[in-house]
């Protein structure tokens, strides 16, 4: 690694220290990625330093790092969902001030924070604004970004952008004549979110007459909540807002879609498939995650004696860094012989996904970038006009890719040897293509039971146990570590006496529940595996089809309810009569050429294709490759 590198990576270090101990969550993973800053419960993803950062750069960072910080140390989830208001206006001016009570917080005790808080709103808030000609769909946005900066103005002192001056400069008077006495009272009250969220209320009453009196219809059904016309409440149109120009302003386009409940995702899960769903971001680049399809959780037929022993478990935690070096080397020289077929198999992929990445121009245009290869038209008459031209933003969906490979004791030998070849040379090729990728791998700590079975020993041995062994699961790679900091680790599939017993159903809800967890557009899950779930301890103790079982519940649940995509591959043992897309190879030779061929597939597929016209389309493959 570079001195540069090392650099970087020890400013981003420290920012994430910074963050988690202002939040004061150790656990919190800190992440940096080249899209939109994102916060989830247990995540920050935060903007990625350019290799050579100036001051603006680091500040904005830092702003976004300590934003994250101040909501996650001052703000109560329970407590603002209880004040929320009805209307999709009312929640829009609600969320503003909200996040205007955090920033003051951590602006009005450190100076630093404040600066860098300032920096990031700037940049963010000029990004907004110049998104498009048009930039907030309706005056609703419009009145709470200035509602929110106004706040932060009179709580903390912190300037109004420069980018949004002349918005804020039509909604003040409106602001000042309904809300200006209340927005002073607020000041008193930016450590006790339940009393600031009342008087947010009335703000939001005197800014938005139909958010007042959808909360008083709240307020008289309240006791009546347990009838059965207590789903009614607060269902009825808000009025309009207020527009400072007293002309009537438009009700925001995406209300209805923001209040989808449950099942009615659910039922687009089913119906359309993971392909038709998005990540939801809010105007600040905070994200809430989704209500998920799937709780996973083990079916209620499934058991599990005891996870006491159970294990997630870092590569660099089961190694010495001089051994996972040595292992690495041991890799490398068994990838030598196969880099050329590997490597041509790769760069087919690569062309596929750079291909989809290409991006299209728009030309003969007004204004854009001016079109050098239409020049010699004016050459020769000077009264044609200049032609501009545009580039068309890539569709290609941010995704993830993670792979999920067996570690039980018949992948001993070759297969293992040539999947972690595989893994190494395709985790490069997707990274190059801007596409993340996670390596797993799933095994059990002991042979025949390990420590679980021995408690189950001594409490007289109670009949049903369940699962009955330790499992092992080991993270070779985060989807969010580069390539050249993980490929040491992946060495460690070659260690003697790593690989025991599998059992695949609990493994696949672990990878998946990570994948869930991700914040890129499309999650696609590859497991490579050998067989069947083998796990002597718990077999002789229960019926013999008990993993299996719990396997095909698994992939059925995934397959019909998750955004996730599952694909597998066996090696010589038939998994298509498991997996929906799967396939068999008999030669752990060709599992390169298979990784490749499904993920190709995968990519390939057409986009714009309804989910349902894409499942007939593969049934009909199926019957022509059975006829």
């Amino acid at each position: 690694m570079s001195e540069r590198e090392d650099r970087l990576e020890q400013l981003e270090r420290a920012i994430a220290v910074c963050l988690k101990t202002v939040a004061g969550r150790a656990d919190l993973v800190v992440q940096y990625g080249p899209r939109k800053a994102m916060l989830t419960e247990d995540r920050a993803r935060l903007p990625q330093l350019p290799h050579e950062p100036e001051a603006d750069d680091i500040a904005f960072v830092r702003g976004a790092a300590d934003r994250f910080a101040l909501r996650l140390a001052y703000h109560d989830e329970r407590v603002h969902g209880e004040r929320l208001p009805r209307t999709p206006h009312g929640i829009a001016l609600y969320d503003a001030l909200e996040d205007a009570r955090i920033e003051a917080i951590g602006a009005l005790a450190m100076p630093g924070m404040a600066a860098n808080m300032q920096a990031e709103l700037e940049e963010r808030i000029a990004r907004q604004l110049k998104t498009a000609a048009s930039p907030l769909a309706s005056d609703v946005d419009e009145l709470a970004l200035a509602l929110g900066l106004l706040a932060r103005e009179r709580l903390a002192g912190l300037p109004v952008p420069a980018a949004a001056q002349a918005l804020v400069a039509r909604w003040r008077d409106h602001i000042e004549k309904h809300a200006g006495e209340r927005l002073e009272r607020l000041r008193d009250l930016l450590h006790d979110q339940a009393a600031f969220a009342e008087k947010v209320r009335d703000i939001i009453h005197a800014l938005d007459p139909g958010a007042a009196e959808t909360d008083e219809q709240d307020a008289g059904q309240r006791p009546d909540e347990d009838s059965e016309d207590a789903g009614d409440v607060g269902e009825g149109e808000p009025n309009d807002m207020e527009n400072p120009s007293g002309e009537d302003a438009t009700a925001a386009g995406g209300g209805e879609q923001e209040s989808t409940d449950r099942g009615e995702l659910e039922a687009q899960f089913v119906e359309q498939g993971a392909d038709d769903v998005q990540d939801a971001d809010d105007a600040d680049g905070l994200m809430t995650a989704p209500p998920l399809p799937m709780s996973n959780q083990p079916p209620e037929s499934y058991r599990v004696y005891t996870t006491e022993f159970d294990e997630v478990i870092t590569a660099g935690e089961l190694a010495t860094p001089e051994e996972l070096s040595r292992l690495r080397m041991q890799l490398d020289k068994q990838v030598g012989p196969l880099q050329g077929v590997i490597g041509r198999l790769a760069n087919r992929l690569q062309r596929l996904l750079l291909a989809q990445q290409s991006r299209a121009w728009e030309f003969d245009l007004e204004e854009g970038i001016l079109d050098a290869a239409r020049l010699a038209r004016v050459v020769v008459d000077p009264l044609q006009p200049l032609s501009f031209k545009r580039e068309k933003e890539s569709d290609f969906r941010d995704t993830v890719v993670t792979l999920l490979i067996d570690n039980s004791g018949s992948m001993r030998g070759r297969p293992i040897t040539i999947a972690a070849i595989c893994t190494d040379i395709l985790a490069r090729t997707l990274e190059r293509c801007g596409v993340k990728v996670e390596i797993l791998g799933f095994t059990t700590r002991e042979w025949k039971g390990g420590r679980a079975r021995k408690k189950w020993l001594a409490e007289n041995r109670p009949p049903n146990p369940g699962r009955l062994n330790d499992l092992r699961h080991i993270i070779y790679k985060p989807a969010d570590l580069p390539y050249r900091r993980g490929r040491r680790s992946i060495g460690l599939m070659l260690r003697e006496g790593l690989l025991k017993e599998n059992i695949d159903g609990e493994a696949l809800l672990w990878a998946h529940q990570r994948l869930l967890a991700r914040p890129e557009q499309r999650r696609i899950l590859m497991v490579v595996s050998d067989g069947a779930p083998v796990d002597d301890s718990t077999l002789t103790v229960n019926d013999t089809a008990y993993l299996e079982r719990h396997l095909k519940e698994v992939i059925a649940d995934i397959e019909a309810r998750s955004p996730v995509e599952l694909t597998a591959i066996g090696i010589g043992h038939d998994v298509t009569r498991y997996y929906r897309r799967a396939i068999t190879i008999h030669d752990v030779e060709t599992l390169g050429e298979a990784m490749m061929d499904q993920l190709a597939e995968l990519f390939a597929e057409e986009e714009a294709l309804p989910a349902r016209a894409r499942r007939r389309r593969r049934q009909r493959d199926h019957d022509r490759k059975v006829a």
